[in-house]
């Protein structure tokens, strides 16, 4: 059977099949220090648990509405009102299973074919593929050290043509974890505002921020802003609950009925149980505690990851929120282990997996000189981690 033309140019998703690989590794007995996983690796807290008990046996298990139940939606808007500075009706709130089919359906409700989207580098993955399954054109823009890796307004006028429909923009950052400014936010949003561009702001680290700085959401910036941007969230990395499938984005009122109308022929209402879950989660006063609690050990991570680094000499970008590392290691190509030539991330990933460590390439990210290093693991995993990298490092020829 063929194949579509549009399923042939969407590439594997390099994150989920380094996993496979480790994950492989160890069912065979090896041992692997796996810093690929991209959720966190605390349980779903126990309050969100128990609603979502209770919602079963009290028989929610039915369809819902396709843009999510209503008290789900208010709860959201009022987290919106309450954290972001932001207004919105329950009617401009679609829930959905997951941020990344939050993601996929806000492109595909604004885009038509061949529009162009700037797409800041490094990236997460799946914008890219997104984008082209939605018919666009991804112009990725490569952020560089001397910018702190983030997009500036000199380069987002450059990349702007007559095709640009619109901005993604993603603070804190996977997979570098830098966070946004308040007025490199407003540069951005007024130079969109001067071409007439869209914004679609994936948020969904937002509370994981570090060192007394601040997420803010760039819809929040102006009323242009508010009023040309989808803002896309959930509830997996802010209260471990990666499992429950729950995302959700808030838009202008005719993009949300869209995207409802649209996830109501493809995954329809998400996962009726999860929804009061999320309830939950976004509700109860118990989540504060949890955040507070994650948002501290990540931090301590962060810290102890960082400071291991430093201490062998190896590069990288010191994130200030998410949970990732984003390690420097283009001065290692060309080189070989083991009589293994070392031509990019891939090579470099492929290879250290012989010293039990897995790491995600950054050529998955539009940065082929970089690896993603998760520090969702334990504070003895990381220093062991850290061991086997320097032990493989020192191998290389």
């Amino acid at each position: 059977m063929e194949i579509s033309e549009k399923a042939k140019s969407i590439a594997p998703s390099v994150t989920l099949e380094v996993s496979a690989k480790a994950n492989a590794l160890k069912a065979e007995g090896a041992s692997i220090i796996a810093f690929t996983a991209g959720e966190p690796d605390f349980n779903t807290p126990k309050y969100i648990v128990d609603a979502a008990k209770r919602a079963m046996d009290e028989g929610k298990t039915k369809y819902t509405a396709t843009p999510g139940i209503v008290e789900l939606k208010r709860a959201i808007a009022e987290k919106f009102e309450r954290e972001n500075g932001l207004t919105y009706s329950e009617n401009q709130i679609v829930v959905s299973d997951g941020a990344k089919s939050s993601l996929y359906h806000a492109f595909a409700a604004i885009l038509n074919e061949g529009d162009e989207v700037i797409v800041p580098s490094p990236y997460w993955v799946t914008y890219v593929e997104q984008i082209k399954m939605s018919g666009g054109v991804a112009v990725v823009v490569k952020t560089d050290e001397k910018s702190g890796y983030k997009l500036i307004k000199s380069q987002l006028e450059r990349a702007i043509t007559p095709k640009t429909k619109c901005l993604l923009l993603n603070s804190p950052c996977n997979p570098t974890g830098v966070v946004y400014g308040e007025e490199e936010l407003k540069e951005i949003a007024y130079t969109c505002e001067k071409h007439g561009l869209y914004i679609v702001s994936d948020e969904v680290y937002e509370k994981l921020v570090f060192d007394g700085k601040k997420h803010v959401s760039i819809a929040s910036v102006s009323d242009y802003a508010k009023q040309n941007t989808i803002v896309v969230n959930g509830v997996s990395k802010t209260y471990a609950m990666t499992g429950w499938r729950i995302g959700y984005l808030a838009a202008p009122l005719n993009v949300a009925k869209a995207i409802s109308a649209m996830q109501g022929h493809t995954t329809s209402n998400a996962c009726t149980v999860s929804q009061y879950a999320a309830l939950a989660a976004i509700s109860d006063e118990e989540g504060k505690q949890f955040i507070e609690f994650m948002t501290s050990e990540f931090d301590e991570r962060r810290k102890i990851l960082a400071s291991l680094l430093e201490k062998e000499g190896i590069e990288f970008v010191y994130p200030d929120g998410a949970f990732y590392v984003f390690m420097k290691v283009d001065g290692y190509f060309g080189k070989s282990y083991d009589g293994n030539a070392i031509r990019g991330s891939v090579d470099f990933c492929n290879l250290l997996l012989s010293e039990g460590v897995a790491a995600v390439p950054g050529a998955a990210f539009g940065a082929d000189g970089f690896v993603r290093l998760a520090y969702t693991v334990s504070k003895e995993d990381e220093r062991e981690g850290v061991k086997r990298i320097s032990a493989f490092l020192k191998k290389l020829v």
